[in-house]
C-alpha cells in the first residue's frame, strides 16, 4: 500500500491542506490492531459525515434533474447510486484500493468485503474533503466521480427492483408468478458466490450471479427482463 498521496491527489485534482485528514480516511479499523502506535484514528467517524454530505449532494442533484419524477422513483434513484457496488467501483477507477491501510487479513481479502471497504472509504473521502475544503468541494468530487454513473443506472434500468418488476411483467404478460433456484453455490463462506437460475413454469429464462441469494436472484431477473424484452416500463 503506498502512502504517497499526491498521484491520488492529482487524480481528483484536489490538493489537501490537511493531508492527515487525507491519510486518516484510507486507514481502516483493523490496520490499528496491528498498528497501534499510529497516532491518527480510523476512517469510521470521516465515513459518517461522509455519507451525510454523499446523500445531500446526490439527493439535490436528482431534485433538480429529474422535476418530473415523484419521491419513490428518486429514492430508487439514489439507491442505485449510492448502494456498494457503484461506489466501491468508482473507488477503484480512482485509485483508492493502492492507498488503503488494512490489517495483513483484510489486505487478502480482494472479494465483496473487499469492495464494502472501498465503499466506505470513499464516503471517507468525502468526509475528508468536506472538512478540509468545504461542501462545494466535496460536492464537486461525487459530481465529477460519482454522478456520471447514473446514465448507465437509467439505460440499464439498474434503479428498478428488477426481481419485483419481472414478477409484474410476467403476470401481466403470461399470467405466471416466476419462481427462482439455486443452481450453483462456490467460494469460501465470506466470499461466496451463487447462481441462481429464475423459471417461468418450468422453462429457465435466464441465469445470475451474486455474493447472496437475494443479489443472484436481482441479477436473474434483471437478465430475464432483457431476455423477455419487458425491461423498458
Amino acid at each position: 500500500m503506498s502512502t504517497d498521496f499526491s498521484p491520488f491527489e492529482a487524480r481528483i485534482g484536489v490538493r489537501f491542506r490537511d493531508r492527515a485528514l487525507l491519510e486518516q480516511a484510507f486507514i481502516h479499523r483493523s490496520y490499528l490492531n496491528e498498528n497501534p502506535n499510529i497516532t491518527l484514528g480510523h476512517n469510521e467517524r470521516l465515513e459518517f459525515l461522509g455519507d451525510a454530505v454523499l446523500e445531500l449532494a446526490v439527493t439535490d442533484y436528482l431534485y433538480r434533474s429529474y422535476p418530473k419524477e415523484d419521491e419513490g422513483t428518486l429514492t430508487a434513484y439514489r439507491s442505485a447510486l449510492v448502494n456498494a457496488v457503484t461506489i466501491g467501483t468508482v473507488a477503484q477507477e480512482l485509485g483508492m484500493n493502492e492507498h488503503l491501510l488494512l490489517s495483513r487479513g483484510e489486505a487478502k481479502d480482494e472479494g465483496r468485503a473487499r469492495q464494502v471497504i472501498l465503499a466506505n472509504t470513499y464516503e471517507a473521502v468525502v468526509g475528508a474533503l468536506y472538512l478540509d475544503q468545504g461542501y462545494a468541494c466535496a460536492r464537486d468530487f461525487i459530481t465529477a466521480h460519482l454522478i456520471p454513473r447514473m446514465d448507465g443506472i437509467l439505460a440499464e434500468n439498474l434503479w428498478l427492483d428488477a426481481k419485483s418488476f419481472f414478477q409484474e411483467k410476467a403476470q401481466e404478460k403470461e399470467g405466471v408468478t416466476p419462481s427462482y433456484n439455486v443452481l450453483a453455490e462456490s467460494g469460501p463462506d465470506h466470499n461466496k458466490k451463487f447462481t441462481v437460475g429464475v423459471y417461468i413454469g418450468s422453462k429457465q429464462v435466464a441465469q445470475g450471479n451474486g455474493h447472496s441469494k437475494q443479489e443472484a436472484e436481482q441479477d436473474a431477473a434483471r437478465k430475464a427482463l432483457a431476455e423477455k424484452r419487458w425491461n423498458v416500463r
